[in-house]
């Protein structure tokens, strides 16, 4: 692991005065839509219902609007997706097919001989997990590919030969372990000019300090992370909020679902929130 070199108070006051890389091309305003092909959009809801998806994941949908969200980030089948720790294949169920065709899939895994002996087994169970997918469905996932990355010194692949880097709910980690500096960093490097990168992360009121365990980040804190690794914010969306979620609970961003990190007997008040408040933020490498 490296140490974290934090975003000064001074950088991010120059940031908020000046934004040098927002003042010429202002964001666009809130659920500014990228366009997406009828041919793309029929691939894409071909991929939201292949019978291949866990039942448990599709259930999800509803709470984590995969359509919108891709369709806002504007990926389309014949790019080179860049997935960052895709966890248990949420999304790689969904994008390693619709990227199968014409596009790649890239799944972006923390290699666990990277990582402090103590913390190995899980990050190679993340690894045998996801690869065991992709293995047992040859139909789907026979042209996704893998890559491991050090989370110290993060490379994902050859600079400049992704066209989108997606990260869905990593943000407050990274931070926490002082590494969200060279991830943004990393992605930046692995973007073509031009290339998109999608943030979803689970939204807090205001900044929130660096070690804070609820699992939130303010908005203003990823879009200066972003922005100090060369980014232009194109657009937000509000397609992932969620207006009931207080953000005050007992056990942060995991007493809600799908987490549940609660008393049985608040079961039904936190089904009735539903899962957190997320930000959706889409940046843009400049061409130059």
């Amino acid at each position: 692991m490296t140490t974290r070199i934090p975003l000064s108070l001074a950088l991010v006051a120059a940031l908020a005065a000046s934004q040098p890389l927002f003042a010429a091309s202002p964001a666009k305003p809130a659920d500014a839509t990228q366009s997406l092909s009828a041919a793309d959009t029929v691939a894409l809801d071909a991929a939201l219902k292949g019978e291949w998806r866990d039942p448990k994941n599709a259930a999800r949908d509803v709470h984590r609007h995969p359509k919108e969200t891709l369709s806002f980030f504007g990926v389309t089948p014949t790019q080179t997706v860049v997935e960052i720790t895709p966890g248990g294949g949420w999304y790689a169920e969904i994008l390693g097919p619709y990227l199968k065709a014409g596009g790649q899939y890239v799944a972006a895994v923390v290699d666990p001989a990277s990582v402090a002996e103590k913390s190995r087994n899980y990050y190679q169970r993340s690894v045998d997990g996801l690869q065991k997918k992709f293995t047992d469905g040859p139909a789907q996932f026979d042209k996704a590919t893998m890559v491991k990355y050090n989370p110290a010194a993060p490379v994902f692949g050859t600079a400049g030969s992704a066209d989108v880097v997606l990260t869905f709910r990593n943000v407050h980690n990274w931070r926490s372990a002082q590494q969200a500096e060279g991830m943004f960093k990393g992605f930046f490097d692995v973007l073509k000019p031009g290339g998109v990168l999608g943030v979803v992360e689970h939204r807090a009121n205001q900044d929130v300090a660096a070690d804070d365990d609820s699992g939130y980040v303010s908005e203003a804190q990823v879009i200066a992370l972003a922005a100090a690794a060369g980014f232009r914010l194109d657009a937000k969306s509000e397609v992932n909020a969620n207006p009931k979620d207080t953000k005050d609970h007992p056990n942060g961003v995991w007493t809600l679902p799908p987490s549940n990190n609660h008393p049985e007997a608040d079961r039904a008040k936190y089904q009735a929130i539903g899962e957190s408040d997320r930000m959706t933020l889409r940046f843009v490498k400049p061409q130059s």
